[in-house]
């Protein structure tokens, strides 16, 4: 319990900082997929939250996942397919996906983005964040 208590102060105070209001929600749904502890989609969230917040809804899901991301809390995970996955690990890192059963890792590499944020600077386009997504099979995947 040692670790939850800063990790809520920690969301909080990013919340307020973002000009949102601290809600229990906000704050369940955080700790949430920090227990979860992998690229979790809101439906994923919706069911483990759940049990702490029992008449809580989907829509109340989503708009806690945007102040959340909005706070830089939690990252949306640009997979490519399905439901948009959420990441309890803001730092900028990257990710793969496998394109047979959909699973979503983290990948830790550094990459120079800045070459890539200049160029859609030069096509008119005010860019603000960019990540890698690596495509192609996972191991378990590619063994069989």
């Amino acid at each position: 319990m040692q670790e939850t208590a800063p990790a809520t102060d920690a969301a909080a105070a990013a919340l307020r900082a973002s000009g949102y209001r601290v809600t229990p929600q906000r704050l369940a749904i955080h700790q949430t997929l920090r227990e979860l502890d992998r690229h979790a989609s809101a439906d994923d969230v919706l069911e483990a939250v759940s049990g702490r917040l029992p008449n809580v809804s989907l829509p109340t899901i989503y708009a806690g996942l945007d102040a959340l991301e909005e706070a830089g809390l939690v990252r949306r995970v640009a997979a490519g397919r399905g439901a948009a996955l959420y990441d309890a690990r803001a730092v900028d890192h990257n990710h793969m996906v496998c394109r047979r059963c959909g699973a979503v890792e983290d990948l830790d590499a550094s990459v120079e983005l800045e070459r890539v944020m200049g160029a859609a600077s030069k096509r008119g386009f005010a860019p603000d964040d960019a990540e890698v997504v690596v495509h192609g099979l996972c191991a378990r995947c590619a063994a069989e």
